[in-house]
């Protein structure tokens, strides 16, 4: 049976009160008398974050989309589903993201509460999307990696707060206050990143990554980003585009590329192959985080982590300065070639 098949008779059946079992009354069961937690789904780690640091203690998170899996491509299993069905509330990207869930998360949203988190982004500031990426109909939309500019992602944050305050009102002020602390933090590291990029000779200041995903990080600090393929992972590189970054690597006199976590480095080697070809050494610069975070209980695999660490090994690959610990001084280099 086909996935949708199975989100529609699990839709179907929870409308019939076939759903979680939790009793009825206040999100997470609470018509029990019981303080119980809200039972929210995440589809990926970015977004993930963001609602843990906003909902505290107050809420457990499920996330479907785990570290180095690509959300461009990730089909849900039927434990996805069931996790889905019995939440109180889902949060996932939106702008395509999600491109294989965005029909069940359609169709689960008409009967409980589903939020695109980049609801909350000024959309005259969202970057065109790849007309090549497949999007099963839906209007077209813009790249939806939004999270590579910190000071666009931080916006998501009220969006957060005002939902979990209207799931859960008797927490509202908990909320407001994580929230606040959590911008204040980003503020914070959107700071270090125009510092560190900065540092870079202006020459060197190109980045060339696996698929078009830094787009918004290269607009938010001050660097010329190519992707070797579009900005979904569904596309693919021909000989001609790495032709062109070979060119463009020679010109530059740029020494490194970047391969990341969720993406086949396969066309990244064969850019440093073709430039190696013409006699221009070019080496990987490192693993960037992309469309995932890092491994689960790593400061990478927090948001903060994964911003840091890419705009740390970007400035350090090409010729800057930047403290290795990076931010705060927690980075571990797990991710070093």
């Amino acid at each position: 049976m086909k996935f949708c098949q199975i989100g529609l008779l699990m839709v179907a059946g929870l409308s019939i009160g076939c759903g979680s079992g939790k009793p009825t009354g206040a999100p997470g069961g609470a018509g029990t008398g019981a303080v119980e937690k809200l039972q929210v789904v995440v589809t990926v780690g970015m977004v993930g974050d963001l609602v843990r640091n906003v909902g505290g203690d107050r809420i457990e998170v499920t996330q479907i989309c785990g570290a180095g899996v690509d959300p461009h491509l990730y089909m849900p299993t039927r434990d996805d589903v069931q996790d889905i069905m019995e939440s109180d509330a889902v949060f996932y990207c939106g702008l395509m993201l999600e491109g294989k869930m965005a029909d069940t998360l359609k169709k689960v949203g008409r009967r409980k509460p589903v939020f695109a988190v980049t609801d909350a982004i000024d959309r005259s500031r969202l970057m065109s999307g790849d007309a090549s990426q497949p999007t099963d109909g839906s209007e077209a939309h813009g790249d939806p990696h939004v999270w590579n500019d910190v000071s666009m992602w931080s916006q998501c944050v009220d969006l957060i707060r005002e939902k979990l305050t209207e799931l859960a009102p008797e927490h509202g002020d908990q909320f407001a206050e994580n929230a606040a602390a959590y911008r204040t933090e980003l503020e914070q590291l959107h700071d270090y990143g125009l510092r560190v990029i900065a540092t870079i000779p202006e020459e060197s200041r190109l980045l060339i990554t696996s698929h078009d995903a830094f787009n918004y990080f290269g607009r938010a600090y001050g660097l010329d980003v190519r992707g070797i393929q579009g900005i979904s992972t569904e596309s693919e590189a021909g000989l001609q585009q790495i032709n062109a970054l070979v060119d463009l690597l020679i010109r530059r006199n740029v020494k490194a590329v970047f391969v990341e976590s969720s993406v086949s480095p396969k066309n990244v080697e064969a850019l440093i192959e073709g430039a190696a070809s013409q006699g221009h050494t070019v080496t990987k610069g490192g693993t960037l985080f992309s469309d995932a975070m890092g491994r689960e209980g790593t400061y990478e695999g927090t948001y903060i982590g994964m911003l840091d660490h890419n705009l740390t090994t970007t400035a350090r690959a090409l010729g800057g300065q930047a403290d290795p610990g990076g931010f705060q001084g927690k980075l571990s280099g797990q991710t070093k070639h």
